[in-house]
C-alpha cells in the first residue's frame, strides 16, 4: 500500500513540470506549470476569502483542482476536447488518484465542489482560477510583449464578482 501512495505522490508531483498548455498555445516563453498555476489560485483563495467561504476548504480545492491533468494533461479549447468530455476524463483519472492515495472521498467531494461549482468554496475558486489567468496574461503580457487579452477577457466573462472583475482587468 505505502509503494501505491508513494508513486502516486511522485506521479503528481509531475505537475510541477508540466506546462500550461495555454500559455505554450500563445508562444509564451518559459510558460508557468500547472503546478505553480494551482500556487497561484491557493494564493488567492487564501488571501482574497470572502465571508461566508470557509479558506481552509477553498484554499484545499485550489490546491487539487488540477491534479487530474497529471494524467490527462492540460486540456484547452484549442483541443477540441468538449468541456462534458473533459470533465468525464478528468473525474476517472481523480478517482483513480484519490482511491491510490488510501481513497478520502472528502478529496474527491471537494474536486467535486469545485468541477460542478456545487458550493460557496468551489464557485469561489472557480472564481480565482480565472482571476489566476487573467493576472498571470497581464505578466506575460507586460514581460513579453504578447497580447494576451483574450484570456483576460474570457476571465472577464467568468468573473461575477465586482472585485475580482476589477483585478483582472487591471
Amino acid at each position: 500500500m505505502s509503494g501505491k501512495i508513494r508513486n502516486t505522490l511522485l506521479e503528481c508531483l509531475a505537475l510541477k513540470d508540466l506546462p500550461r498548455a495555454g500559455w505554450v498555445n500563445a508562444g509564451v516563453e518559459n510558460p508557468e506549470s500547472v503546478a505553480a498555476h494551482s500556487w497561484g489560485v491557493a494564493w488567492l483563495a487564501a488571501v482574497l476569502c470572502p465571508e461566508g467561504v470557509d479558506r481552509g476548504v477553498a484554499t484545499t480545492i485550489a490546491v487539487i483542482h488540477d491534479v487530474a491533468e497529471v494524467r490527462v494533461g492540460d486540456i484547452t479549447p484549442a483541443d477540441g476536447i468538449d468541456s462534458e468530455e473533459k470533465s468525464r476524463m478528468e473525474h476517472e483519472e481523480i478517482v483513480k488518484i484519490f482511491d491510490a492515495l488510501g481513497g478520502d472521498e472528502s478529496l474527491l467531494e471537494l474536486w467535486l465542489d469545485y468541477e460542478g461549482e456545487r458550493t460557496p468554496e468551489g464557485r469561489f475558486v472557480k472564481a480565482c482560477d480565472k482571476l489566476d489567468m487573467a493576472l498571470q496574461a497581464s505578466v506575460y503580457s507586460e514581460n513579453q510583449g504578447l497580447d494576451l487579452s483574450e484570456f483576460i477577457n474570457s476571465a472577464l466573462d467568468r468573473l461575477d464578482d465586482d472585485v475580482l472583475r476589477r483585478l483582472a482587468s487591471g
